[in-house]
């Protein structure tokens, strides 16, 4: 009978290509985001994060464990910005799966139901800087229906 969960090899690659790469990549810009005035550092994480299933639960693990370091990476913001506030911004925007026009040309018939448009999430990413540091660092955006 085959096992319930997805195997330990799923994890081991979404250990090296999700969350080691959000390590690596927030330590390397964490002082030039800082220095800008206006750096953001923004995660596009998954809805299956929050409730995981036996199925995927190794791409939800390393997506939780992605966004708990991109908090991390908002606290430090904070904590280094002191009373004026951060600097800098840390942000996690949450979509279901996202969709564009040619997925909705080759099946038109299809709902995609909670999916995300690239224009819509695309317009989110640059949203970020419209508003202070302060008001996004350390934020999770729903860009889909809460599950």
């Amino acid at each position: 009978r085959p096992s319930p969960t997805p195997p330990l090899a799923d994890w081991e690659t979404l250990h090296d290509l999700l969350i080691r790469t959000a390590q690596h990549t927030s330590l390397a810009f964490h002082d030039a985001l800082r220095r800008t005035g206006n750096g953001r550092y923004v995660m596009i994480s998954a809805a299956g994060a929050s409730q995981p299933t036996a199925g995927n639960a190794a791409y939800a693990a390393a997506k939780a464990a992605a966004e708990a370091w991109t908090l991390a990476l908002g606290d430090s913001f904070r904590k280094l910005g002191g009373e004026s506030g951060p600097a800098a911004a840390a942000v996690i925007l949450v979509v279901k799966a996202l969709v564009h026009d040619a997925m909705r040309a080759e099946r038109p018939n299809a709902k995609f139901a909670g999916f995300t448009d690239v224009t819509e999430l695309a317009a989110a990413i640059t949203g970020v800087w419209d508003r202070p540091a302060r008001e996004v660092n350390g934020t999770r955006q729903w860009l889909t229906p809460k599950p």
